[in-house]
């Protein structure tokens, strides 16, 4: 039956008198368990109608003898016992989480707080780090323990399976006609169909974009495969109703098994995926099983792919800033944000061999969510050792750009690390604005809201429409390096310099001019007016601690008066 307050005795001590006045679930018991006080409100927030008539001596008969042994040592130690209880009605499931500190008589202090709404709030940020939000499938991070399970799984039984890439194949032309609602609507049909198509014992991931994995335990022979994803094949090929249009979007599939092609989880998912690029481009709408004589050339981009999720995972990518100073003065004004992988066998890994692969396989999404986070927090740090403010500019990938989730990204960046909107420079390149202007221009209008300023980067090198300096709220022109590598012996180079200075000036909008090596280009760009500039010169990208260290040079050096000449200055900052 229900507990009450008068099912148990009533407090007869100081202390019971105090405890009613405490809140949650507080009682005492003796050695065996017996309930020798309970407060009214633990008596009444122990038979809430959720927990279908459970009372308070449920929750007791729930604590092993064991846990108050324990506690009654514990306790003469000085210590505090902790337990966790659940308590089930039906499909009701509600926790408790107790603590126990021993009394002096023998007996037990038990004070509860009701967990139930943090354990749901728990397992939502659990799933949501694990699921792909618009199909509510597995995402990556979960796909990959899947398939360790998997792999832990063959190899006690001796028996192999598959790892198949499914990609969309005409996904773009939905997006691109009907818009990106229509888009995920067809994804989110598309993932029905794969999972009805599937065993329940089969993993279904979306991995990104119009991408899927699936696990197949058990299939390993080219029959088997083939005939599980001929399946899949033609379930994609039947039409979409989307939107009162019908579409034909259809798939390429590429397959990996172990143990024949890989033993781990990265380099399985990486060869699936050189298959399903050979299947896109030998014709589409087929599958492809993978063999070694498809990689060709990009097997060392394979490779390096598979090494960029372990290095996620082992935390290699690191941050560099190269400073962006005063044509004039010399002087740090800001700071732009360069990534950077040192792998623990090739060294360096250079950001045009990484970056290309992030941006086609969507890690660029974490790591350009982690880079924008870090780099805001990093400048809190470096405006202290200033003294003063100073900017973070940072670059934006075209997939992150595209991303529906980038706003979020830039509000938790902001909010994170308290930095005012106004400090922050995203850099952005003409092509991708220029891929789908009327998106840019929505994305861009909702950044400026939060205050961050825009810059073109490598602006001249991209398309020739200058439509989007008059549609486009942008602040900053960054002048690509290569018109500045011949300065000033370039008479064409000059002309492009100079007409970009104009133009800004015009626009009123601020030049760095990027790629400064000599004295000679310093000059010659700081006589017709740009005003910021970086370079080797000035700077090379740098780890953040010879950042500080230069800042608090320079920072001390003003406190003190004095006025670090050339030499002294160069020295702060490289």
């Amino acid at each position: 039956m229900p507990a009450s307050a008068a099912s148990f005795p009533e407090h007869d001590s100081p202390l019971d008198a105090m405890l009613e006045e405490a809140g949650d679930v507080v009682f005492r018991l003796d050695a065996p368990g017996r309930i020798l006080f309970a407060s009214r409100r633990s008596t009444a927030l122990i038979a809430l109608p959720s927990l279908r008539g459970l009372g308070l001596r449920q929750l007791v008969a729930e604590l092993d003898q064991g846990v108050l042994k324990a506690a009654l040592i514990d306790g003469a130690a000085g210590g505090v016992s902790r337990a966790e209880v659940r308590l089930r009605a039906g499909e009701q499931e509600t926790w408790f989480e107790l603590r126990i500190s021993a009394l002096p008589g023998a007996q037990l202090l038990v004070v509860g707080r009701d967990m139930t709404a943090q354990r749901a709030s728990e397992e939502r940020l659990r799933h949501m780090a694990t699921h792909d939000t618009l199909t509510d499938m597995p995402n990556r991070l979960l796909l990959a323990d899947r398939i360790r399970m998997t792999i832990a799984q063959a190899r006690r039984s001796g028996q192999g399976f598959a790892v198949a890439t499914i990609g969309l194949d005409s996904f773009k032309k939905v997006n691109d006609g009907l818009g990106h609602p229509a888009g995920d609507a067809v994804l989110r049909m598309a993932a029905v169909r794969l999972r009805r198509t599937l065993r329940d014992s089969d993993t279904l991931a979306r991995v990104g974009g119009d991408e899927f994995v699936a696990v197949l335990p058990g299939t390993c022979n080219e029959a088997q495969i083939r005939l599980v994803t001929g399946r899949l094949l033609a379930t994609l090929q039947a039409p979409f109703e989307v939107e009162q249009h019908t579409v034909h979007v259809g798939a390429s599939i590429g397959v990996s098994v172990y143990p024949q092609h890989a033993e781990d989880d990265i380099r399985l998912v990486a060869l699936a995926d050189a298959a399903l690029s050979r299947a896109k481009h030998t014709g589409k709408a087929r599958t492809v099983v993978y063999s070694p004589r498809h990689a060709g050339p990009t097997e060392h981009d394979i490779s390096l792919e598979a090494a960029m999720f372990q290095a996620v995972r082992e935390g290699e990518f690191m941050l560099h800033y190269q400073p962006i100073v005063a044509a004039g003065t010399r002087e740090i004004e800001g700071f732009e944000t360069l990534m950077r992988w040192k792998h623990p066998t090739l060294g360096m890994v250079p950001p045009a061999r990484f970056i290309p692969i992030a941006e086609n396989n969507g890690l660029i999404n974490l790591l350009g969510a982690w880079a924008l986070k870090a780099a805001c927090v990093q400048l809190r740090q470096f405006q202290e050792a200033a003294g003063r403010p100073l900017y973070m500019s940072v670059n934006i990938s075209p997939r992150q750009f595209r991303s529906d989730k980038f706003l979020d990204v830039l509000d938790d960046a902001i909010a994170f690390s308290g930095l005012p909107g106004e400090q922050l420079v995203l850099e952005i390149t003409e092509g991708t604005l220029m891929i789908d202007p009327v998106h840019a221009e929505s994305i861009l209008g909702k950044m400026v809201e939060r205050r961050a300023r825009i810059a073109i980067d490598d602006f001249g090198t991209g398309y020739s429409s200058l439509a989007y300096l008059k549609n486009f709220p942008i602040s900053v022109l960054k002048i690509d390096r290569a018109f500045i590598r011949d300065l000033p012996g370039s008479e064409k180079d000059g002309a492009i310099c100079n007409a970009v200075l104009d133009l800004a000036r015009h626009l009123s909008l601020s030049v760095v001019a990027e790629g400064i090596e000599t004295e000679e280009q310093m000059q010659y760009m700081r006589e017709r007016g740009c005003r910021y500039v970086q370079g080797y010169l000035t700077g090379k990208p740098m780890a953040a601690n010879v950042a500080i260290a230069a800042l608090k040079e320079r920072h001390y050096a003003e406190l003190m008066g004095a006025n670090p000449g050339r030499e002294q200055a160069q020295r702060a900052i490289r």
